[in-house]
C-alpha cells in the first residue's frame, strides 16, 4: 500500500520525530550536537519555521515546530538532514544513509497538546534515564523557558507567554508544568500521533483540518461502514 503525504498545513504546531538508522546513534559528541544546533537556527529562519521545543538525544531528535508556509517545514529538514548526514560522515569516517528514513510528523491541536507536547519533549531525557531532571540536559529548549539560558533557535509560542505577564511568572508557570509531567495516555497520544501521522486533536480540530488538506488526516473507524437504510 501506497505511504500516505506527509501531512503539512501552515499556521499550525507539527511535532517532528527523526531517527538514526535502526536507532544508531545519531550524535557522538558535543560538536556534533552544537553542529545540528546551528543547522535547525539557520535553516529555521531561512524558511520561516518557528520551533518552539527540541530535544536532541543520542540517537534521535524531536521539534515542537510552526511553519509559515506548507513548504516550510520539509524544506528546512531537507536542508537540516542533508548537511547534518555530510557532515557527520566526513567527520566520522563513514559513507552511506544515517536517517530511518524520511522524518515522522504530524499536526496537533493548539490549545489540547501544544504545551504538553513542550513537556514531552523535556522530559525525553528523563524518561530514557539519561539524567534525573531535564534541566541536567544541555540540548533541549527546557533551559530557555526556565530562563537559564538564551536560546536563539526557539521562539515561543503564544500559548507560553500567556501562561504569565511577566518572565518570572511564566518561567514559574512552565516550571510546574514539567513537574507535574504528562500523563501516560497523552505521552502515548504524542507518540503515536508523529509516528503514524494522523493528526492529533478533539472531533473539531479534525474536522477543521480535513477542509484544509485533500489527504485524510485521521484513521478511519475500523469496520465497515452504516448502511443506510432504504425508504
Amino acid at each position: 500500500m501506497a505511504r500516505l503525504p506527509r501531512l503539512t498545513l501552515p499556521g499550525y504546531p507539527h511535532h517532528i520525530i527523526q531517527r538514526g538508522n535502526n536507532r544508531q546513534m545519531i550524535f557522538a559528541d558535543t560538536q556534533d550536537f552544537a553542529t545540528m544546533m546551528a543547522l535547525l537556527a539557520e535553516n529555521a529562519h531561512k524558511f520561516a519555521v518557528a520551533v518552539h521545543a527540541y530535544v536532541l538525544m543520542d540517537n534521535h531528535f524531536h521539534l515542537l515546530a510552526t511553519p509559515a508556509t506548507a513548504e516550510a517545514l520539509p524544506l528546512m529538514m531537507q536542508a537540516v538532514g542533508r548537511s547534518y548526514v555530510r557532515y557527520f560522515n566526513q567527520r566520522h569516517g563513514r559513507s552511506g544513509t544515517l536517517w530511518e528514513g524520511r522524518y515522522r510528523s504530524t499536526l496537533i491541536e493548539t490549545e489540547r497538546y501544544l504545551l504538553a507536547c513542550m513537556v514531552y519533549i523535556d522530559l525525553n531525557p528523563v524518561r530514557a534515564g539519561m539524567v534525573a531532571q531535564p534541566g541536567a540536559w544541555q540540548w533541549s529548549s527546557h533551559a530557555h523557558y526556565l530562563g537559564q539560558r538564551i536560546d536563539k533557535l526557539v521562539t515561543p509560542h503564544a500559548l507560553y507567554w500567556a501562561l504569565g505577564n511577566t518572565p518570572f511568572a511564566r518561567e514559574a508557570a512552565y516550571a510546574g508544568l514539567v513537574q507535574a509531567g504528562v500523563g501516560s495516555g497523552d505521552q502515548a497520544a504524542l507518540t503515536d500521533a508523529a509516528l503514524t501521522g494522523w493528526a492529533l486533536g478533539d472531533a473539531e480540530f479534525v474536522a477543521e483540518l480535513q477542509k484544509k488538506s485533500p489527504r485524510r488526516v485521521a484513521k478511519a473507524k475500523a469496520g465497515r461502514p452504516a448502511i443506510t437504510p432504504k425508504n
